[in-house]
């Protein structure tokens, strides 16, 4: 396998490396190939070489309208020229903020701010202010941003770890560690434990393992909730405008106390959303709980989410990104077999994940973590190197821009990768 870089892609790297720490500017992107991109359009991403790549990573998730969509890069484009940030209320964030509320059904209220990260955390302060408990139930696996309280690595026997240098781990004492899937587990981990605030989750397990909760599960935290008057928080993050137009909550049926939303709710703009009841979300309006921040509910935030919604609202692409993800996870199926590389595929069309593992269905992260990631890691060079842009964590999206020629182009690709890859690792 060659790993030479082209060398536009190779010189911005050098250049990069010296002012960038590790060249990038997130942890994430620490271990992909170093390409640059020149610019993305519907679903293909352009570098700076003069390569097309069918895009499965969508900027890990945002871009649920493919790259730079018209209708909403027209709105924001129009809506910043008469200003961008007003330490003031603006027409954008007011009818932006009635029309989440109207496409969710189930929300009171909004409190918009910059990242997923960040709403989580104002989530947590609104349920500890609203219980008077300091503890959160939350699951192996799953992933709500980076700060010291939420951030973890899970060892095999389970409970979390600090997963960072320089990270307070102390803070983690505040989590109660659950396995996904597994009612008994958070009923005992309740009723052990008196001052448990909150339960907060992945509605389905999107950032590792494309897992969906299991038959009735979600239901259940709702009634755990309820019982042992605890707030139930979803994540909805990446599932959030993603998995449905109404996110998760509208896909399983449950509602939420709280919900986090990012990534698609902008199609790919920086903004995020923090929804819920009334008498949650009304102790920001009285200044007992405080949430700040100068760039929240900018022009171009606002604009975003009201365009991206709205499209999705009027075009209601899912029916369309869930059969073209169908069958694509079908390519991938068939091309494994083809080249006897025993991929397991799950996961819904919208987002789903390949992993080198058993053949049943992973219903928790320890199946997660009983895959063979580094293999997978080697493949999605390959798949890279053949012109389809993919996470090595074996997590793929699609979008409503995914048509036929790029689901043809990516059968092609897919085939040309796993047959070089199936050569490389018998030789």
């Amino acid at each position: 396998m060659s790993t030479t870089i082209a060398s536009s892609s190779a010189e911005f790297d050098r250049r990069a490396r010296r002012r960038l720490p590790g060249g990038v500017n997130s942890n994430v992107r620490l271990a992909a190939p170093r390409i640059y991109f020149e610019r993305g359009a519907g679903a293909r991403l352009y570098d700076v070489d003069g390569k097309d790549y069918v895009d499965h990573l969508l900027g890990q998730g945002p871009n649920i309208l493919g790259h730079a969509p018209e209708p909403v890069q027209s709105y924001v484009s129009s809506a910043v020229r008469r200003g961008m940030v007003y330490a003031a209320e603006h027409e954008e964030e007011l009818i932006a903020a009635e029309q989440v509320c109207d496409i969710l059904d189930w929300p009171d209220m909004v409190r918009f701010g910059v990242s997923g990260t960040e709403s989580v955390q104002a989530a947590f302060r609104l349920a500890r202010a609203f219980t008077g408990r300091r503890r959160i139930v939350r699951f192996e696996g799953h992933y709500h941003g980076w700060l010291d309280n939420t951030l973890a690595a899970f060892p095999a026997e389970g409970g979390c770890i600090p997963a960072s240098a320089g990270q307070v781990g102390d803070y983690l004492e505040d989590t109660v560690i659950t396995p996904w899937n597994d009612l008994d587990a958070v009923r005992q981990r309740l009723a052990a434990d008196d001052d448990i605030a909150a339960i907060v989750t992945e509605p389905v397990m999107l950032n590792a393992g494309a897992i969906e909760p299991c038959a009735g599960y979600l239901e259940g935290l709702r009634g755990l909730a309820d019982e042992f008057g605890v707030v139930l928080i979803f994540d909805e993050v990446i599932t959030g405008f993603r998995v449905a137009l109404g996110g998760a909550a509208q896909r399983y049926g449950v509602t939420p106390d709280l919900a986090v939303y990012g990534k698609a709710v902008a199609a790919g703009w920086p903004v995020s959303l923090l929804a819920g009841r009334a008498d949650l979300m009304e102790r920001f309006g009285t200044g007992e709980v405080n949430h700040s921040g100068t760039f929240n509910a900018s022009v171009m935030a606002a604009a975003a989410v009201r365009s991206a919604t709205a499209t999705l609202r009027d075009t209601d692409p899912y029916d369309h990104i869930e059969k073209h993800g169908q069958q694509l996870m079908e390519v991938i199926r068939d091309a494994s077999n083809r080249h006897r590389l025993g991929l397991h595929v799950q996961g819904l069309g919208m987002a789903f994940h390949t992993s080198f593992g058993p053949e049943a269905p992973i219903t928790d992260y320890r199946g997660v973590a009983r895959t063979d990631g580094a293999k997978y890691g080697r493949l999605a060079r390959f798949l890279i190197e053949h012109g389809v842009w993919v996470a090595e964590r074996g997590v793929w999206y699609v979008s409503a821009a995914h048509g036929d020629q790029d689901l043809h182009d990516a059968e092609s690709r897919i085939d040309a990768a796993f047959r070089a890859f199936a050569r490389s690792e018998v030789a």
